[in-house]
């Protein structure tokens, strides 16, 4: 009996969103954005869309992308409406549908190494977020990335209703907490984006309108509609506590292990960043950072080891201030001259900037090279209002958002001491 009760209600559920525009909140802008961050990449990638629905993602990849899309979902119906579309448009070569358990893919045989780009838009929370990002790292051929969008507290105390609701139906974590996993689960964070309200009423609205006209007297179709009720109206009095963030993640270099550094490392990174730059200025910095309680920040400067267990590479970084906000400088960041152009001083700065992601920081500074750091995310600083304090190129002063849900502070950096500015 109650077999029949949990089936009827999830053909009630799937009835409701049969047709609709989209299965969770998003829009072509925001698939636009992700698709920006993920590149570059090849220039017919192969795509694997993981619980695509149908197919909304899918076929925007294949369409703007040139993308090969082969879309896994588990529901027939949905993979039918994308096959569907993607014939009405011409992509019926370019989208291909797999059904398949996106959380046990051992049945589709995909083997390791053969995609470009995984995509999972508002589905990876049916397996969880951990799991994904660390089950699907082996599918990405070199330099793959993977989008996982999951659902997260954008605030630090949420309300006991908002808490009631998720803990029942999947406890929500918060920015940092979310990065931490990805970062355990053997990734590393390219982006973080967080979604517009309005790619909730794209979800939305449609879903609303279909409740109204539903029949409440079909099997299952009771539990349905009260279910998709409650969720509209939690959205409504808590929407802003709470919001999907889409992740663009890509798997930590294996030949470079980071960590923080320690008390024994101390000697050995003065020598590194000796050996690095044309004088001990930077080596020194960061003796004189250390030293600083106010701008020194722990498990913030970070450390990558080379294969016979020597430091390689080092990042840290520092409190500064825009105006009044904390934010944070990098400086330095130094590889051993035997280690350089071999992705050593990447693998540590992307280590240390995940670091300030999961302990809730917002924005970081960097005063390098135009051509090397947009690799990170970094863009002119300029185009937030913030300024140096002295004359620099506009193009060589970078800022980082590490969380949109907070705003961006505007101003002049304020810079500790030891930096001598």
């Amino acid at each position: 009996m109650t077999d029949h009760i949990d089936a009827s209600r999830t053909e009630a559920f799937f009835t409701l969103h049969h047709r609709l525009p989209r299965q969770s909140p998003g829009s072509d802008a925001t698939t636009r954005r992700l698709l920006a961050l993920a590149g570059p990449l090849p220039d017919r990638p192969r795509v694997l869309d993981l619980g695509c629905g149908p197919g909304r993602a899918a076929l925007l990849l294949a369409a703007e992308a040139g993308a090969e899309v082969t879309a896994v979902d588990l529901h027939e119906p949905f993979l039918e409406e994308l096959r569907e579309a993607a014939e009405a448009l011409g992509l019926g070569d370019r989208v291909r549908t797999v059904r398949a358990d996106m959380g046990d893919l051992t049945g589709a045989a995909f083997p390791e190494g053969s995609f470009d780009l995984v995509w999972a838009e508002g589905s990876a929370f049916c397996i969880g977020f951990d799991t994904a990002v660390r089950d699907w790292q082996r599918l990405l051929a070199p330099g793959g990335a993977m989008m996982i969008s999951d659902c997260v507290w954008t605030t630090d105390a949420p309300s006991a209703g908002a808490r009631a609701f998720w803990d029942r139906n999947g406890p929500l974590r918060t920015l940092p907490d979310t990065t931490a996993a990805a970062v355990a689960a053997g990734c590393t964070v390219r982006d973080v984006l967080l979604q517009p309200e309005s790619d909730w009423d794209a979800y939305y609205a449609p879903l609303a309108e279909r409740v109204e006209s539903a029949d409440p007297s079909s099997p299952g179709m009771e539990w349905a509609l009260a279910a998709t009720r409650e969720e509209l109206a939690l959205r409504r009095e808590h929407g802003a506590e709470y919001g999907y963030a889409a992740y663009l993640l890509r798997p930590a270099d294996p030949r470079w292990p980071t960590r923080p550094e320690t008390a024994a490392d101390r000697s050995a990174v003065h020598a590194l960043n000796t050996a690095a730059f044309p004088t001990r200025g930077e080596a020194d910095l960061v003796d004189a950072l250390r030293a600083d309680a106010d701008a020194w920040l722990p498990g913030l400067s970070y450390v990558a080891e080379a294969p016979d267990g020597s430091l390689a590479a080092y990042a840290l970084l520092s409190r500064c201030r825009v105006g009044d906000a904390p934010a944070l400088a990098l400086a330095p960041v130094a590889t051993a001259p035997a280690h350089q152009r071999q992705g050593a001083g990447q693998a540590v700065v992307r280590a240390v900037l995940d670091a300030a992601r999961a302990r809730g920081e917002a924005l970081v500074l960097v005063l390098g090279h135009p051509a090397y750091y947009p690799r990170f995310g970094f863009g002119p600083a300029s185009r937030y209002g913030i300024r140096p304090g002295f004359e620099v190129p506009d193009e060589a002063m970078l800022a980082l958002v590490l969380d949109g849900s907070v705003p961006v502070p505007a101003g002049m950096i304020r810079y500790p001491a030891a930096f001598g500015v």
